[in-house]
Parts: C-alpha cells; structure tokens; sequence
C-alpha cells in the first residue's frame, strides 16, 4: 500500500471512483437513496475530481486508488489558523486495513503547522466517528444543516495538538 498525492489523470479518475463508491457504500441509509443514485453521480465526481486536484493525497493498493484524502486551509471563521480534513473516504472491500488511518497519518505531516483541525461528519455515520474519535477528534458542539436530498445535520469534531 501507498500513499502519495494525487498526480496524474488515472489517479484523478481513480479518486472520482473512489468518492463515488464510497458515498454509496457509507450513506446508504442516512441519505436519500435516489439522491445517491441520481444525484451524486460518478459523473459529478469525476468533475469534482478534476476541477479540485489539489491537496489530495491517494492510498494505491496494486497500483488502483482505493482510498483519498483532501486537506486544507479551514474555512471556519471561529478557527484561526486552523486546518480542515475536507474528505476521507475508503473503498469498504479496504476497511479494516488501516488506509483510513495511514490515510490521516499524511495529512496530519501535510498540516503539520496546524495546531487545530476540524471537520464536519454527517449526523448518524456511526463508522466514521468512531474512526474520528479514535484518531483523537471531539465533537466541539457546532452543527450545521446541509441539503443532501434532504435535510441533515453535520457536526463539527475537533482535533487539537
């Protein structure tokens, strides 16, 4: 397994797949099935994947992305000088393996003059706060309402070092 920033276009396609499935796989039952089906589309990601290469760091298992990370600069105005997990997604045939975590290990050294970095996990994703809370994340009691199909909440975790 490798990790290593998203480069060429078949590493780009490979994301888009990978963010596609995933959100398949992680919200089927907290997101309305047919915005997962016609909504948020591989097509979209594709276009996501191209538009937003930057700050992306990909795990390549046998030379195919199976999982990703974005990082960035937090958009958090209460949060100064902070860092922002944006997404981390694993293929669910990879959970279990420790990508999600070596994953998360190269954005930590990629921020790594971030003392704070938040992010925002979809209310009942049970799988990804537990992986958040055991890398150390807590929930700072900031939420927000998103429209996925439907209207639901994201809470803010924070992880301070």
């Amino acid at each position: 397994m490798q990790i290593k920033d998203m480069e060429t276009e078949e590493e780009i396609k490979g994301k888009a797949y990978v963010h596609w499935k995933a959100w398949q796989e992680a919200y089927a039952g907290l997101l309305p099935q047919e915005f997962l089906q016609n909504t948020y589309t591989l097509e979209r990601c594709q276009d996501l994947a191209f538009r937003y290469p930057q700050n992306t760091l990909i795990a390549l298992v046998d030379g195919q992305v199976v999982g990703f990370a974005c990082y960035g600069t937090s958009s958090q105005k209460d949060l100064k000088n902070a860092g922002e997990l944006y997404a981390i997604y694993v293929l669910a045939e990879h959970y279990g393996k420790e990508i999600g975590y070596q994953l998360f290990q190269a954005v930590l050294a990629k921020m790594a003059n971030s003392v704070t970095i938040s992010l925002w996990v979809l209310e009942g994703n049970a799988r990804a706060i537990a992986f958040y809370e055991k890398v150390g994340f807590r929930f700072d009691g900031v939420t927000k309402t998103v429209h996925l199909g439907a209207e639901r909440t994201e809470h803010r975790m924070i992880l301070r070092r």
